[in-house]
């Protein structure tokens, strides 16, 4: 199987479940995410057009203090509809998309690791 791997950086907080922000701010955090999601993917010259993917992300954070992993999944969302806006699947249903999956990636530089694998199997 083919597999590509993207990290996103990012001097803004990456969404999370338990904030309340207003809705304003948290549709410009979300841009932003997408917006880097669609730019690595152009620099690292990943494939359009494929048919199904397997998505699972590392979440890189500064400390390691725990936190709740899947806290963190409206980053990812967003994340992933940068890929669909770059043309990699054609929409990030259950039809293309398997995940994504969350897991801690340790501690350094906060980043999501992404991990972009071609997935044959076809199940929905």
């Amino acid at each position: 199987m083919t597999e590509w791997t993207i990290t996103i950086e990012s001097e803004l907080p990456m969404l999370n479940l338990n904030q309340r922000y207003h809705w304003a701010k948290k549709a410009q955090l979300t841009k932003h995410w997408r917006a880097l999601a669609l730019t690595n993917a152009m620099a690292a010259d990943l494939p359009r057009n494929l048919d199904r993917i397997h998505v699972v992300a590392h979440v890189v954070k500064p400390t390691s203090r725990q936190y709740d992993i899947h806290n963190l999944m409206p980053t990812l969302k967003a994340c992933v509809d940068g890929l669909v806006d770059y043309g990699l699947i054609p929409d990030d249903t259950n039809k293309h998309l398997t995940g994504p999956d969350l897991r801690q990636g340790g501690k350094g530089p906060a980043a999501i690791r992404i991990t972009i694998t071609e997935d044959s199997s076809g199940t929905e």
